[in-house]
């Protein structure tokens, strides 16, 4: 077998082509868009870059045929935040079921990676936020990925797990249908925060983007960025985000809550866009573009995703969660009824309070991620990521 790094165009496409070949009999599976795929690796798009580092390869058997892929790469801002020790990343994992040909794949990254100083490796994860492309899906087969969310085959858990990596953390997503009733605690706590007349709710507005890019900043800082492994969020990085949503967003879905006029909560929905790609073949060509034109217009996805959630620290337990999650209840079931389906975005299992809180919208968890740690020094006591 050789690995060969990828550093021109005819590798680079390798490294694009591969999984399709791979799941040609999955019917679950849904092709990337190939400028989200390239947009990681390419400086120009992906900020990251300008803290980190990263490159790929692809695995080819004796008679030249690709049985694999892997990237690497190191985030300076996390690799030593609430960690043990220096801890870089491998991600875009994909290989035939072939535990010798993994090995390589997982030796090959975790070589790049200590002789940059690392001392272990988290995977399989993303250059970049960890809404995307993040985790090993263990369970939930049955059910398409929603947009940039890794799907994979069964197999892909023996590979990592036999190679040595151990569950760093799970991710949950809940998923339920939109008219379903939701929990009376939840009624309870959204009467609480009503009441108090400081407390205020309200869905964005396109003419007004600015604004809520640094609300979402803020308290995306206050709510997320004491997690560990999390990096505090920059006002060009917030514009970055809320500019990119701007295309696809539903303003209806997508809410705010304030403490006398101070951004104190978020709970961001938007429409799930892989009911649109899927028909795109991973193209936003002309013809890609007007086929995604065609399904935004009709509306045709039905499926909300439920993106992020936040509340500062100092307003939890004030019910804003409660009240948040009701102003959008009654738009979806009431008002707006576009929606059918929602899945919430993964949760991490040492968030146990957003665990609750989710718990008490209702559903079920339908697809389970984890996210792998491999240390290198394996006399080392491996640690679950703290509870928070």
């Amino acid at each position: 077998m050789q690995v060969i790094e990828v550093q021109d165009k005819k590798t680079a496409n390798e490294f694009l082509q591969f999984p399709i070949r791979l799941y040609k009999d999955e019917p679950n599976w849904i092709r990337p868009l190939d400028k989200d795929i390239n947009g990681v690796f390419d400086p120009k798009v992906n900020k990251f870059f300008r803290n980190g580092e990263c490159t790929r390869w692809i695995l080819k058997n004796d008679t030249g045929e690709t049985i694999g892929r892997i990237a690497a790469f190191i985030n300076q801002k996390t690799v030593n935040k609430d960690n043990d020790q220096p801890t870089g990343g491998v991600g875009f994992f994909e290989c035939i079921n072939d535990q010798e040909a993994a090995n390589l794949l997982f030796d090959t990254g975790k070589k790049w990676l200590e002789d940059r100083g690392m001392e272990a490796m988290d995977g399989p994860i993303n250059f970049g936020d960890r809404d995307t492309w993040w985790g090993l899906l263990v369970d939930g087969f049955d059910r398409p990925p929603n947009y940039q969310c890794n799907y994979n085959f069964p197999y892909y858990k023996d590979l990592f797990e036999n190679y040595g990596f151990q569950t760093y953390f799970k991710q949950f997503t809940y998923g339920r249908p939109v008219m379903d009733p939701l929990s009376d605690r939840l009624y309870e706590k959204s009467k609480v925060a009503n009441e108090d007349p400081d407390y205020t709710f309200r869905h964005i507005e396109k003419k007004k983007l600015k604004q809520y890019a640094e609300d979402f900043r803020t308290v995306y800082n206050d709510a997320w960025a004491r997690h560990p492994g999390v990096a505090k969020m920059t006002s060009v990085q917030a514009n970055v985000i809320i500019k990119k949503m701007k295309p696809i967003m539903d303003e209806k879905i997508m809410w705010f809550g304030y403490h006398k006029d101070k951004p104190v909560g978020f709970y961001i929905n938007i429409p799930e866009l892989n009911q649109v790609f899927k028909h795109v073949n991973g193209k936003l060509n002309l013809i890609g573009k007007l086929k995604f034109l065609y399904h935004k217009l009709m509306k045709t996805n039905t499926k909300m995703i439920g993106l992020v959630f936040g509340i500062s620290p100092e307003h939890q337990g004030k019910g804003v969660d409660g009240a948040i999650i009701m102003a959008v209840r009654d738009v979806v079931q009431e008002t707006y009824t576009r929606y059918k389906d929602l899945e919430m975005n993964w949760i991490g299992d040492f968030n146990p309070k957003m665990l609750k809180v989710v718990e008490q919208v209702g559903g079920d968890v339908v697809k389970t991620h984890h996210t792998y740690r491999y240390l290198f020094d394996r006399t080392k006591e491996f640690k679950r990521m703290p509870i928070k």
